[in-house]
């Protein structure tokens, strides 16, 4: 794969070569002459299959963590939320030792020190990281999945947005199964305040504890609101909005 420069841009095929345009730019790539059916059976191409293999499978558990935390995400995540994950899954799949390549798996990844290291501290919105927003410490109960944050100053212990008078905490306490391909979600009532110089200890308690999941996964969300006559209103679609991975366990 290569970036097109120059001032006119191609799009189509062109001596084997295809020209396109993505999120990233205008790319070009050499055409394969390999069917796919000679890929699929051709002994040459076993590590080509191993790799599909457990690419696919990577990909299924970053849909599934994300289906899992949807309704925190859904104004919350960057454009690329999908390849960054399907890539930090692949690392964590990398450290199955049970299964031979080509059967790797996440559900066993994790279950290392290093795997649970990885998935810790993923922010769903790369343009708005936790570690950059939020200046105050805070703790998980990885018992309840209670997120607490001490005497906590919005205006001084938050970089918070133009335009926004209020921001909005929220915690999710997630069961996942990657194995069986199955989750549970549990939230917290958001706790909403105002952007000044009140001290406030915020305490979020999830509705419950999932039913399910050898993974627990504990999430902090901000999202940043402007109150307009009365109504409040997310501010720009949540561009400024973070979503956390708290903690693994």
């Amino acid at each position: 794969m290569a970036r097109q420069s120059g001032l006119i841009k191609l799009k189509g095929t062109l001596d084997n070569v295809n020209f396109y345009k993505t999120k990233d730019g205008n790319l070009a790539r050499m055409k394969t002459s390999v069917d796919a059916k000679r890929i699929a059976n051709d002994p040459a191409f076993e590590r080509t299959r191993e790799n599909g293999k457990e690419f696919g499978s990577s990909a299924g558990s970053g849909k599934l963590l994300r289906d899992a935390v949807r309704p925190l995400a859904m104004n919350a995540s960057d454009s690329r939320v999908v390849a960054r994950l399907t890539k930090l899954m692949t690392a964590i799949k990398n450290l199955d030792t049970v299964n031979d390549r080509g059967n790797r798996v996440v559900a066993e990844g994790i279950q290392s020190p290093d795997g649970i290291a990885l998935l810790k501290g993923f922010d769903f919105n790369k343009t708005a990281l936790l570690g950059s927003i939020l200046y105050k410490s805070f703790s998980v109960d990885t018992s309840n999945g209670e997120i607490e944050i001490i005497d906590l100053i919005p205006q001084l212990d938050i970089a918070y947005p133009q335009g926004a008078t209020h921001v909005e905490f929220s915690c999710g306490f997630v069961g996942l199964d990657f194995e069986m391909t199955q989750k549970d979600l549990q939230l917290s009532t958001p706790v909403t305040l105002p952007i000044d110089q009140s001290q406030t200890t915020v305490t979020l308690t999830p509705s419950g504890i999932p039913a399910i999941g050898t993974t627990k996964i504990f999430l902090l969300k901000l999202e940043f609101l402007q109150k307009l006559n009365g109504t409040m209103y997310s501010l720009k679609n949540g561009a400024f909005n973070s979503l956390h991975i708290a903690e693994v366990i």
